[in-house]
């Protein structure tokens, strides 16, 4: 397996000739790196007036490796090729490393760019990408590969506290100013010309972002980031600002995740903040996290929950009745939720407003939860990416254990867990009744293993002596009805009236619209049964819109148009019989009989549509009569053709190894004087899920119509 490492941007508050000159000094050793023995030069060559100059150099490393291994392998070092190219005129440093050894049973690929920094000249930055693939390695490949990803994992860290460490010996020198180089001939006199910063595969880094870096002293504490393109990228000092210490690997496995979703979804992307949840709630496996996101991103998007903190109406029920609120934040600084269990009829709010309602109102918290976390991060410095929950549980009883209600208290903790990962820092249980295990038996299997390591409990009042509430809360703001000083501004709760209680068929009529209900649809096409859906025209010039997103495999999108109706499909003898078929998953609207061009013919040239690309577009009918919009399974392997395969397009090889792909559509109808469009709306635009944006981008990738119905 491939792995990969791509770096965030470290920025420098140095001009680039003054790194240059601490960056030689490790060669041709480094006492700060143990493991690099050595390095001599092979060669070295410049152009004719010495602004270029290229030195290839072989270094000698020596891995910390069982004595076994080594011997085994028949080395005691390994020998890398390093190839410099350093272009004083544009003020770059390219750097290129690939192994020598065992080169035919390992591939090891390093490229590092030292920069100048896109909005501050004076500033350098450095960029790191790195691959290695171990194809074989005496039946140790598993072995070698975590001695080499740890050794990798301990340099890059070391990588910037050398170049650190060379610039406070240069200062000590008293070399603080090294002055830009210039042609021969204008060696000899000062000039005034203004080099601008070369154009560079970097993009734009805010400023402020890298503020609080580590060799500046004299600037003040870091400010919000300027928000950029989405194509910004993450620098190392912004990293720590507001998302955390994370090690190289982590940072590295946000920044690939972060980039393949600036690929895949045009428009904008998911807060760092909230991608960092998903990586942390699969432990940073990269693959499993991405399907973890976009299960999510497509769950938001189906049911407009970017749209919730706006348009959600609370209830003047829930106002009552729900006792639950924020309140101020703990030691941490993290957001403080209170909730009095115990003291709220979930019975009684089930049956007046319904399953649907109650759970919109957890998603609402959620949504603000994250807002608030976001806020805390600007006020207190620091990153703070979860909350607290304080669970009161006086008053709980078998009421409680009312079945419908604890379905419903199920299942919002699967959405919950399902779309809001690593958002719970901490929850302290207090006041915990006799019937509590009973409970917590029925929800703890459905409550990830790391969130429950989050729980805290307290029976009686064991939360008011050394090692309770007060460890975890300011004392002036523990809430009055647990005998603190702050007031605490939530519902009494206590009993619905039966009297707004609704009829069972009235709940019925209403439940899962969250899960279910939506103005999207979706569908899955199997190799050999594409999913086709029929749209009949009366009127010409009416016009057929479309949105759909691909949630999975690679797919074809075509629209037909037929004079003949489809006669229904015939009945599946298998399936009538319980055994499943796969004609019987997709219903088949075009016969098999029909020709091409005779029996129907193409409206639209063939799109072809990646996973994790949303599509837009519509189609203005010149006939009447029957549409066939369809979707068919389409091999990812044409994509990759001209280049080497990703990671990533492994991956989804391998996810569509069962010849299925998913989709998830809204299609409509409109007259033709209702329809606004331009020439434009025409054409289908791929573009990125909505996600956690409000918005959307089209991209300029289109397909206009091509084939006249006949």
């Amino acid at each position: 397996m491939v792995q990969q490492y791509q770096s965030p941007v470290r920025v420098y508050k140095h001009p680039f000739e003054l790194i240059m000159a601490a960056y030689v000094r490790r060669f041709p050793k480094c006492p700060l790196i143990p493991v690099f023995v050595d390095s001599e030069i092979l060669s070295q060559i410049q152009n004719e007036d010495g602004s270029v100059v290229v030195t290839e150099r072989r270094c000698t490393i020596d891995i910390e490796a069982p004595r076994l291994l080594k011997r085994i392998a028949g080395v005691d070092y390994l020998y890398f090729i390093q190839k410099n190219t350093l272009n004083h005129r544009d003020r770059t440093l390219q750097i290129e490393v690939h192994n020598e050894t065992f080169s035919n049973r390992v591939i090891v690929r390093e490229c590092c760019n030292y920069t100048v920094h896109p909005e501050n000249e004076d500033w350098t930055c450095f960029e790191q990408t790195a691959s290695m693939d171990i194809k074989s390695f005496f039946g140790f490949e598993s072995t070698a590969e975590k001695i080499a990803m740890k050794q990798y994992a301990s340099s890059i860290k070391k990588g910037k506290e050398i170049i650190e460490y060379y610039l406070r010996e240069l200062e000590e020198e008293g070399v603080t100013y090294i002055p830009r180089w210039s042609p021969p001939a204008e060696s000899g006199r000062v000039t005034a010309r203004l080099q601008l910063p070369p154009c560079s595969t970097a993009r734009a880094i805010p400023v402020n972002g890298a503020r609080d870096g580590l060799l500046s002293k004299d600037h003040a504490g870091p400010t919000e980031p300027v928000v950029g393109s989405p194509d910004d990228k993450l620098d190392a000092d912004y990293i720590r600002r507001y998302l955390g210490d994370l090690t190289p690997l982590q940072e590295s496995c946000l920044i690939r995740l972060r980039q393949w979703l600036q690929e895949t979804h045009k428009g904008k992307i998911p807060k760092d903040q909230h991608v960092l949840r998903f990586l942390r709630a699969r432990d940073f496996n990269i693959d499993k996290a991405r399907e973890f996101l976009c299960q999510s991103l497509t769950w938001r998007k189906q049911h407009q929950v970017d749209f919730l903190l706006d348009s959600w109406e609370c209830p003047q029920l829930l106002h009552d009745y729900f006792t639950g609120g924020w309140h101020h934040h703990d030691r941490d600084g993290r957001p403080l939720y209170v909730l009095r269990l115990g003291q709220m009829d979930t019975k009684g709010l089930v049956r007046a407003l319904g399953e649907e309602m109650v759970l919109r109102q957890v998603l609402s918290i959620n949504e603000e939860g994250l807002r608030r976390c976001e806020e805390n991060t600007r006020v207190f410095g620091r990153p703070i990416s979860c909350w607290t929950c304080l669970l009161d549980l006086e008053g709980l009883n078998m009421r409680h254990l009312w079945r419908p209600g604890v379905k419903a208290l199920l299942r919002i903790i699967e959405v919950v867990e399902a779309n809001y990962p690593e958002t719970l820092g901490r929850l302290l249980i207090v006041r915990a009744p006799r019937v509590f295990p009973v409970l917590w038996t029925l929800v703890s299997p459905l409550i990830d293993e790391n969130t429950r390591k989050k729980f805290f409990v307290y029976a009686g009042n064991d939360y008011q002596g050394p090692g309770g509430l007060v460890d975890y809360i300011d004392r002036e703001i523990i809430p009055d009805f647990l005998r603190g000083d702050c007031m605490c501004d939530i519902p009494e709760g206590g009993l619905v009236p039966k009297s707004l209680y609704r009829t069972a068929e009235e709940l019925e009529s209403e439940e899962n619209c969250l899960l279910n209900d939506s103005i999207y649809k979706s569908g899955s096409i199997f190799k050999g049964a594409p999913y086709e859906m029929l749209i009949e025209i009366t009127e010409a010039s009416s016009v057929i819109t479309w949105d759909f997103d691909v949630s999975k495999g690679d797919v074809i999108f075509n629209i037909y148009h037929s004079k003949r109706a489809p006669q229904p499909p015939k009945k599946d003898t298998l399936a009538a019989h319980g055994i499943a078929s796969l004609g019987a998953v997709n219903a088949q609207l075009i016969d098999r009989s029909w020709v091409l061009g005779q029996d129907y013919s193409m409206v639209e040239k063939a799109l072809p549509c990646r996973e994790g690309e949303s599509v837009q577009g519509s189609h203005i009918t010149r006939w009447p009569g029957f549409y066939i919009l369809q979707w068919r399974f389409h091999s990812s392997a044409a994509y990759t053709a001209s280049s080497l395969p990703r990671v990533d397009d492994v991956l989804a090889s391998l996810q569509v190894s069962s010849h299925k792909c998913k989709i998830m559509y809204y299609t409509e109808v409109l007259a033709s004087h209702d329809f606004r469009g331009s020439m434009t709306s025409l054409e289908s635009c791929q573009s990125g899920f909505s996600q956690l944006s409000a918005s959307t981008t089209l991209s300029n990738q289109s397909h206009a119509s091509s084939t006249v119905s006949r």
